[in-house]
């Protein structure tokens, strides 16, 4: 019988698609948002989908819903540890719901856990955040391991860094090893229509076949194109990227551009791992998410495939919901290859 997993800090799901395409039972998912609870539904049938805040949800109403729990996997919320966030440390009520998680663990006693943030969390406030993290799983006869997992090391067209804390119940297990397995932008988007801004839609036809390997995997349970739709620019953006060479910044711009972030009016270079996907990536002032040459942002399908998720997988909703859910996801693949990793183990005993 599949182990059954919870997830909770779902977001849209793509942390549990990794174990569900290992063939795992994603038995339960817990997530505030509506419209991403949703689109996590929708992709999810199967699972039991908790539309809630995680504060009013009890272990025990989990349990008497779906029964006992095998694996818990979760993200909590991660802007205050960000380096685009605030960067509040103690002073940040969610930085400290990583207890619920740990909450959840101690009721339900589950045989595994994987808790993934961004990698400030095991340095922020002088380690605090981490060995309170580990000292409170110990205590539980959790044995934790703790490291940096990089997506594109793991074959995600992505370089995006995660904090992993993974833990099993009175036994040891180590961190999945990267398969330094790197696929490039171009290896995950080239087969996608040449889009300019504005154009697109919802559902479309493929206009061209897949040229990678990449592209077949994730095409191949999909018989149609779904979120491929360009951001209406504006006037301003479309004559700034028409000044940008093909996979070329801002350096080319003579206008001074003012910015919160380090890198804006980039574009992606086609052989190469993108940077991480953000949860703006349809707005060029906002990183190094533009079209390796094509006068537009990347489209959300665009940025699904570089964060992994198969086309069959669909975002629902209206657009910045679709980008926050695509941006904050875990990597399926990513995640496939932790689930792996618990598969093993366990059919080790």
């Amino acid at each position: 019988m599949a182990l059954k997993v919870l997830d909770i800090f779902a977001g849209v799901g793509g942390f549990s698609d990794g174990f569900r395409q290992c063939g795992f039972d994603i038995s339960g998912a817990i997530e505030i948002d509506e419209t991403i609870a949703h689109s996590l539904q929708q992709n999810h049938i199967k699972t039991k989908v908790f539309n809630n805040n995680i504060e009013n949800i009890e272990p025990s109403m989990i349990k008497n819903e779906i029964g006992n729990i095998d694996i818990i996997i979760g993200g909590p919320p991660c802007q205050g540890f960000s380096l685009r966030g605030k960067r509040e440390g103690l002073n940040d009520k969610k930085n400290f719901l990583f207890k619920k998680f740990i909450y959840f663990v101690e009721q339900l006693r589950p045989k595994y856990f994987v808790m993934e943030n961004v990698p400030a969390i095991l340095t922020d406030q002088n380690g605090y955040f981490k060995d309170e993290i580990i000292k409170s799983f110990e205590n539980l006869q959790y044995s934790i391991t703790v490291g940096i997992l990089n997506a594109s090391d793991f074959g995600v067209p992505q370089h995006r860094k995660r904090a992993i804390f993974l833990g099993k119940l009175n036994g040891n297990i180590k961190l999945p090893e990267s398969k330094k397995k790197h696929v490039s932008v171009w290896d995950a988007i080239s087969d996608l229509a040449y889009l300019e801004s504005s154009q697109g839609d919802f559902e479309t036809d493929y206009k061209l076949s897949a040229k990678t390997s990449y592209q077949k995997q994730l095409r191949s349970k999909s018989k149609k194109l779904y979120n491929h739709k360009a951001t209406n620019h504006s006037e301003i953006a479309i004559d700034r990227l028409k000044r940008i060479p093909p996979e070329k910044g801002k350096e080319y711009l003579v206008e001074k551009i003012s910015s919160t972030f380090g890198k804006t009016w980039g574009r992606l270079e086609k052989n190469k791992p993108s940077p991480t996907i953000v949860t703006r990536f349809d707005t060029p002032s906002n990183g190094k998410n533009s079209h390796p040459y094509l006068n537009r942002a990347i489209t959300p399908r665009e940025a699904a495939r570089i964060q992994s998720f198969s086309d069959d997988f669909i975002f629902y909703g209206h657009k910045t919901s679709i980008i926050k859910q695509i941006g904050n996801a875990v990597p399926p693949i990513l995640s496939k290859a932790i689930a792996d990793h618990i598969k093993r183990d366990h059919e080790q005993k």
